[in-house]
């Protein structure tokens, strides 16, 4: 069960594994790191959006969804789902421990890169 630090939801490994299997989750899931780090290892079908832009993506993302973001060890995407709490969306997870603890699927290169304008397709799984 997810974990509650600082008002945000913590999700571990099973249960981000879990929303990724479950194709009636249709919680978003973004990766927040740099594009050389995505590049070197990500979850497969994963959109990046690096923390340092995420913002001027804010306006054009659904505040009524769930939303899941990851990254290295757990610590950009836990401020960026603070952020997002503070900027009105109400379901936002951090994934506790990031890609260092992730032990699932991996892909490589910069297969799913948000550009500017907001694609909201490319964010689908």
């Amino acid at each position: 069960m997810s974990e509650i630090i600082q008002g945000v939801s913590h999700v571990d490994t099973e249960e981000l594994s879990a929303i990724l299997l479950d194709s009636n989750n249709h919680a978003i899931i973004i990766d927040v790191r740099e594009p050389e780090e995505y590049a070197q290892a990500h979850i497969p079908g994963v959109p990046l959006i690096p923390m340092g832009e995420i913002i001027s993506y804010m306006d054009d993302l659904d505040r009524d969804r769930e939303y899941v973001f990851v990254c290295r060890s757990g610590q950009r995407s836990f401020n960026v789902a603070k952020y997002f709490q503070q900027q009105g969306f109400d379901a936002v997870h951090n994934y506790a421990g990031g890609m260092l603890d992730w032990d699932g699927e991996i892909a490589t290169g910069l297969e799913n890169v948000i550009e500017h304008p907001l694609d909201a397709k490319k964010l689908e799984r």
